[in-house]
């Protein structure tokens, strides 16, 4: 698998407080996965894949994974090799 971003739906919250908060992450495929915790939320770059925004360090299936939301309302996760 190549180096680069992947555009994905992703199912989120705002709180009362106006916070966003990713729930699930769903794969083009009809996979779907829970974003177990959010263990961070900042303003950030990828350097794996370009592109910049929200990056949401998440817990899903025991692992961290960065989760973007960027500017233009998109989500994206960086692909591995």
């Amino acid at each position: 698998m190549a180096i680069g971003k992947k555009y994905v739906n992703v199912l989120a919250e705002f709180s009362a407080e106006g916070e966003l908060k990713p729930r699930y992450i769903l794969w083009d495929d009809g996979r779907r996965f829970e974003v177990d915790k959010v263990k961070d939320c900042r303003r950030a770059a990828s350097l794996k894949a370009g592109g910049s925004g929200l990056r949401f360090t998440c817990i899903i299936r025991g692992g961290e994974h960065f989760l973007f939301y960027e500017e233009n309302y998109k989500w994206f996760v960086e692909l591995k090799d």
